[in-house]
């Protein structure tokens, strides 16, 4: 990296020169220029403190602290050196020390930073974020770093390229001083990521991540489906011979083509599902006949169940949903799995005995004779 002067004859190198030699100082220059211009290095970021050392047993010292337009907190580290010292650990340990600031106490830290009343400091963040009040569940979701330095030895930029694959959001950028016409200049380059590439970058760590998210969930939806026919053991035959799986349901014939009991999941909901998925104009039918007893089939299960015919779609489906999903925790796993088994218990207890005359069910012969005590769901 150079820059260079032009005139109408030649092209000629600027002095590069170390901020040392400048007579630059790291905090009562760098710093106190930076924290009023932090532009410079990052933009859409709003400057909270300086030199923030707000916590106990420990006296290491934020250089700045910000929040950027997404809400995450924003740690710069300052260095004045060629080789950027140990910028990269210093600034992961800050990372993960300041990592549960919560709006509030980011109010109160801008506003002894600013010297402001705290209302003031508050409507002031809240104005930079383009909030209306208060949000703390959105805020500080991520710590990102910013790391200055006039360069970087090979070993962090090598860690910080490794960090970020790994899900940390790092910068490393350039701020290397010129010495021209007794004038100090100074070419502020991102280096990492590359400006150019940081979109591409942004779009395959999110791809990844979605991936990574993708693998966890089908992983705990197994484990869930493993721990629920184990329970079930003892309480229902209906799924003995079903195995965990990775999707989001597992089903067990009721002995009609076409016709399954389903125990479906999903992150924060449970669903035990009658599910009629045949030939369409049958499903229908027999949807309907169901209808027809429905009075019964909720008195056997002590409560309502939603009853979808879904309208021209091949299938229909009669449904109880149960609070908690795989993603409640796995501590609460026991308590919706035996709610979900003894809502089945009681579905099979209900539809069963109807089997026998639904099987007589089809588009062709739709009427049966018998009690009915409900007209057709539509």
């Amino acid at each position: 990296m150079a820059v260079f002067e032009i005139d109408d004859r030649k092209i000629t190198p600027l002095g590069k020169i170390t901020f040392e030699s400048a007579g630059l100082r790291e905090r009562d220059d760098i710093q106190r220029l930076l924290k009023e211009n932090i532009d410079v290095v990052c933009s859409d970021v709003l400057v909270i403190s300086e030199s923030f050392r707000d916590w106990e047993d420990s006296k290491r010292e934020i250089d700045l602290l910000g929040i950027d337009k997404n809400a995450n907190l924003v740690v710069i580290e300052l260095k004045r050196t060629g080789d950027g010292g140990h910028a990269e650990l210093q600034a992961i340990r800050y990372a993960a020390m300041i990592s549960v600031m919560t709006f509030e106490k980011a109010t109160e830290v801008f506003a002894r930073f600013r010297n402001i009343e705290k209302e003031t400091a508050e409507d002031d963040l809240l104005s930079f974020l383009d909030w209306e009040e208060p949000d703390e569940d959105s805020f500080a979701q991520d710590v990102r770093i910013i790391l200055v330095s006039a360069g970087f030895s090979k070993e962090i930029t090598t860690s910080v390229m490794w960090l970020n694959q790994h899900n940390l959001d790092i910068s490393c950028v350039v701020m290397q001083p010129y010495i021209h016409d007794s004038k100090i200049l100074v070419d502020v380059k991102q280096v990492i990521p590359l400006p150019e590439a940081q979109d591409y970058i942004i779009r395959l760590r999110d791809k990844a991540n979605a991936r990574k998210d993708r693998k966890n969930h089908e992983r705990e939806r197994f484990e869930f489906w493993k721990a629920l026919l184990k329970r079930s053991a003892g309480k229902t035959d209906l799924f003995s011979n079903v195995s965990p799986s990775r999707d989001g349901w597992i089903g067990a014939g009721c002995g009609i083509s076409g016709l399954h009991y389903l125990f479906a999941i999903r992150q924060h909901l449970s669903s035990v599902i009658f599910a009629l998925e045949g030939n369409k104009d049958d499903n229908k039918a027999r949807f309907n006949w169901l209808a027809q007893h429905k009075n019964r089939i909720e008195s056997v299960m002590g409560e309502e169940l939603k009853w979808e015919r879904c309208g021209d779609l091949k299938k229909s489906i009669i449904t109880l949903d149960i609070e908690g999903g795989y993603c409640s925790g796995r501590e609460q796993w026991p308590e919706i799995q035996d709610k979900m088994i003894n809502a089945m218990v009681k579905l099979e207890e209900a539809i069963k005995p109807l089997i026998p005359e639904l099987k007589k069910v089809s588009a062709d012969h739709s009427q049966v004779n018998g009690n009915t005590d409900d007209q057709p769901a539509t």
